[in-house]
């Protein structure tokens, strides 16, 4: 299995990072934002129990003044009106949803029972007090009177529940936060630990090229054996390929001068022979011409093989100066 590179670590756990900051910065302003929501409905759901109550107290107060202005107590009627409907049905001026849960939404149908009541008899007063009804309206008082703390109590029920909801949603959003900073604490130590293994590989890297520049004989060069990422082996296999080259030059190089060596005395034993034929047939002029010329193509060839032999001994040369000027490099630094 191919080995991740090191640029492929490292952006992987830099996403990782990313996305768990964005995501505890997202949640937190998602929070700050939620706590304000809820901390407005519970107000408006809180408004609503102070609005019944000035709404009985304003009808007691009208009664025994015998009033007939009712421009505070239809404030707080419309006012009680709009709070109900906008949290029951949602309002998009103040940013409010409907009713987030069915036991909420069930609290509202027990209100809104109530509160039809409540208001019909309200009503019922506004119009007996017009009239001069003031038995009707005493009727009418009652009622309200009665059905005040019934609504009251449903109220403040009411706002019970959107408390405990809010608690319960903030809860979840801390522990989400709990969650995330534990996963950030946990990928800390595991890119720590990934960066580490990748320093560890770099040094193995240049600790084994330090021993392979100390090496004195170039031709007891071995490749390097690395199991790191893919940057280090790609350098790793670069320089055992131009190891490989140099041992192959040098094994040839030597096997071609142990072959001239070899062919030039072997030429020595046949110039040798040939010119023991010549003793024996320098009376014979045509083949002593012919054995002449063999003999010059004879020396030719051995010339020829002296040279390539000198070639060669040069490479060799060359080989072992490359070496001699890696030390001398490696000592002046």
């Amino acid at each position: 299995m191919k080995s991740q590179r090191i640029s492929t670590k490292i952006k992987t756990l830099g996403v990782l990072f990313f996305i768990l900051v964005v995501a505890l910065i997202v949640t937190t302003i998602y929070l700050n934002q939620k706590s304000k929501q809820d901390a407005l409905i519970i107000n408006i759901a809180g408004k609503e129990r102070m609005l019944s109550q000035r709404i009985a107290k304003n009808i007691f107060y009208t009664y025994h003044i015998k009033s007939t202005q009712f421009t505070e107590l239809e404030s707080a009627v419309d006012e009680f009106i709009y709070g109900l409907n906008s949290l029951k049905n949602g309002n998009q001026l103040l940013e409010i949803d409907s009713a987030p849960t069915q036991a909420i939404a069930k609290q509202f149908y027990i209100i809104d029972v109530i509160w039809n009541n409540y208001l019909k008899n309200v009503n019922e007063f506004k119009q007996n007090m017009l009239q001069k009804s003031f038995q009707k309206a005493e009727h009418n008082l009652e009622v309200v009177y009665n059905t005040n703390n019934a609504l009251l109590q449903e109220v403040d029920t009411l706002v019970s529940l959107y408390t405990n909801h809010a608690q319960g949603k903030t809860q979840y959003i801390i522990y989400f936060q709990y969650g995330a900073a534990l996963a950030l604490i946990i990928l800390f130590i595991y890119g720590f630990f990934k960066l580490r293994t990748i320093e560890l590989n770099a040094k193995n890297f240049i600790q084994s090229t330090k021993q392979l520049i100390d090496s004195d004989d170039v031709e007891e060069l071995k490749p390097l054996q690395i199991n790191a990422e893919s940057e280090i082996e790609e350098v790793s296999d670069t320089i055992n390929c131009f190891i490989n080259k140099i041992s192959s030059a040098m094994n040839h190089s030597a096997q071609a001068i142990e072959q001239s060596k070899q062919a030039s005395l072997q030429l020595e034993e046949i110039t040798d022979e040939f010119d023991e034929i010549l003793d024996s047939l320098k009376d014979s002029a045509s083949i002593s011409k012919q054995l002449n010329m063999s003999e010059d193509m004879v020396i030719e060839s051995t010339e020829e093989l002296m040279n390539s032999t000198r070639r060669l001994e040069e490479l060799k040369a060359q080989l072992d100066r490359l070496k001699e000027g890696c030390k001398e490099e490696r000592k002046s630094s």
